[in-house]
């Protein structure tokens, strides 16, 4: 991700915040690609909580910070202690979670009162259309099974007091051409290349470098996503 996207999403994540933003979840933080960006953003405290050991340990060489500690942990058990945490983000993990409803419970146990969870994902019928799902139309499909719905979403939350405040659709440029994109593609960025066969894995990428040749005059590729936003 470059440094233009990670700005971007701060100041995304900035509108969102609650007014005193001490001390930052980043669940799922991978190999760290925002939470440095999230202790310089609110001045806080972040924990870049990861089950990878892999992603862990290069987050930790790659990615340190005064103020960021990386610790083992998953969503369904998150290893710090009850109402710690003015703000939680989830990028692009939800979907990986196996048991939603326990990570929701847990999400909202280390929320502290009028603190805010960030989630950054798509959810079943409201799939936007992404660049790459033209190419690869049956990984679109894969992600409306993948993906929960945001009544599911809502509804998990929501028993546990922590409730809607507001649902934004982001527009973000993702490439500088089709050709730069194409390169991002394969690297199989998304996980869902994982549930296509070698057929449909083939016949995509066939058909985006003949659009990648046809390309005369490359233009910027943007995707869109939601960020919804909970608070307690």
């Amino acid at each position: 991700m470059s440094p233009e996207a990670v700005e971007r999403w701060m100041s995304v994540f900035r509108r969102h915040a609650p007014r005193r933003t001490g001390t930052v979840l980043d669940l799922g933080s991978g190999i760290g690609r925002f939470t440095p960006a999230l202790a310089e953003t609110f001045g806080a405290l972040v924990y870049g909580v990861e089950p990878s050991d892999r992603m862990r340990e290069t987050a930790e060489l790659s990615a340190a910070h005064p103020k960021v500690v990386y610790l083992p942990g998953k969503a369904e058990r998150i290893p710090l202690p009850g109402g710690s945490c003015d703000l939680v983000l989830l990028y692009l993990v939800l979907h990986h979670v196996r048991d939603r409803p326990s990570a929701a419970a847990d999400i909202s146990r280390v929320l502290v009162p009028g603190g805010r969870v960030l989630i950054r994902g798509a959810f079943a019928g409201r799939m936007p259309m992404l660049p790459w799902h033209r190419y690869f139309p049956r990984g679109r499909e894969i992600e409306e099974e993948l993906f929960p719905s945001l009544p599911e979403v809502l509804d998990m939350f929501a028993v546990h007091g922590v409730r809607r405040i507001a649902l934004e659709r982001v527009r973000q440029r993702v490439a500088p051409s089709l050709a730069a994109y194409a390169e991002r593609l394969r690297l199989r960025p998304y996980s869902t290349f994982e549930h296509l066969d070698d057929e449909d894995t083939a016949a995509g990428f066939a058909a985006l470098e003949a659009d990648v040749a046809a390309e005369r005059e490359p233009a910027p590729v943007e995707e869109e996503c939601d960020l919804l936003v909970l608070g307690s």
